[in-house]
């Protein structure tokens, strides 16, 4: 910026030479000196103020070790009611028995499916719809390190997939729906059996009929569409997808992870544990909260903020009127004086170099 700041200083320097001759004397020169540099310092301004609009999203810097314990105090209550939650989960699915509604001879005959093993066994559920999404977060959080990103998003996951597997399993035993397999877990040996009402009377393992009555709606698809459609979108705007260039290639990461879960609930259907409408509530029912959740931190993908959480801009924000303030959070320097003394600095560089360049003039060396 000096060397063309220079050049451009020259050349109005030379245009005031005629026939080898300096007009003006000092005092114009003293005046171009003052009217140039003021020039030079309002093109600088410009430049930064340029430089750092576009570089807005690398601005600030929020750190696990600047920021983390006091974003986590603020906090404190949203992991409360999450661990509330698994408690509520567990009870759920350990205390409260299913609804046994009454299943009669006629309608055994949807029910006769046989009994298979899980295509996507439960324990592997978590792995690609919490802990994928969450070494997805942490990886950003390596590259731009902004821990309002990543604290807000694993809370926004983690309350996603809690509430979505509340819901659904308080729905399961409120309605206690046989699952297609069930004559084979209520009569395991094949002989069926009916009271004089025409309600099944079981003779199968507990474990087993209890379970035949948690077929509505499906927790693999729930709990697969509250975590992938979460991710999806978080990556979708992070990668900025809808910023009208018209990118397919972003949609199709964004619809992988939806067609994922997709074949999720389709597994359980060729399993034969759930009705296809229990898998299609349950993967309903955990996009809506997926979605709720992820507005409730970030803004929707197709906004122009849409890649970072409100909390970042709000921090943004606040760090901005503490600098015009001449107060910085968490650092006993002014921004201000740090911000005067950059600048006093760049002005005595250039007057230092105009000044060399009039007294080079003068002496008749250029």
């Amino acid at each position: 910026m000096l060397t063309k700041q220079t050049s451009v200083f020259s050349f109005r320097i030379i245009s005031l030479k005629v026939e080898d001759k300096w007009i003006g004397g000092i005092s114009s020169l003293f005046v171009l000196h003052r009217i140039s540099g003021t020039c030079f310092r309002s093109r600088d301004v410009d430049d930064s103020e340029l430089v750092r609009a576009n570089e807005h999203e690398h601005e600030y810097q929020h750190t696990i070790n600047s920021h983390g314990g006091q974003l986590a105090r603020n906090h404190r209550n949203d992991w409360l009611i999450l661990i509330l939650l698994v408690v509520l989960e567990i009870l759920l699915n350990v205390v409260i028995h299913p609804f046994h509604r009454f299943v009669g001879e006629g309608m055994m005959e949807d029910l006769r499916y046989p009994m298979k093993d899980n295509t996507v066994p439960f324990w592997a559920v978590p792995l690609y719809a919490v802990l994928l999404p969450i070494a997805i977060f942490v990886l950003y959080y390596l590259r731009r390190r902004d821990v309002y990103d990543l604290h807000h998003s694993i809370l926004g996951l983690l309350s996603a997939v809690l509430i979505t597997g509340v819901l659904t399993d308080a729905i399961k035993n409120a309605v206690g729906r046989p699952r297609p397999d069930f004559f084979w877990r209520c009569f395991p040996d094949g002989r069926d059996e009916y009271d004089r009402w025409g309600n099944v009377v079981c003779h199968g393992k507990d474990s087993d009929i209890r379970e035949g009555h948690k077929s509505f709606p499906s927790g693999h698809s729930s709990w697969s569409f509250a975590g992938l459609v979460f991710l999806a979108l978080y990556l979708s705007g992070k990668m900025k997808c809808f910023d009208g260039k018209g990118r397919v290639t972003k949609l199709c990461i964004v619809f992988l992870l939806i067609l994922a879960a997709c074949l999720v609930g389709v597994s359980r259907v060729d399993d034969y544990w759930h009705h296809w409408q229990d898998v299609f509530a349950g993967g309903l029912l955990g996009a809506i909260v997926a979605t709720i959740c992820y507005l409730q931190f970030f803004p929707p993908p197709y906004h122009t903020e849409g890649w970072g959480p409100y909390a970042y801009f709000r921090a943004v924000e606040e760090s901005r009127s503490d600098s015009r303030s001449g107060t910085q959070p968490g650092n006993g320097n002014s921004m201000q004086g740090m911000n005067q003394q950059e600048s006093a600095v760049n002005k005595n560089v250039v007057y230092h170099n105009v000044d060399s360049t009039f007294d080079a003039m003068e002496s008749g060396t250029r």
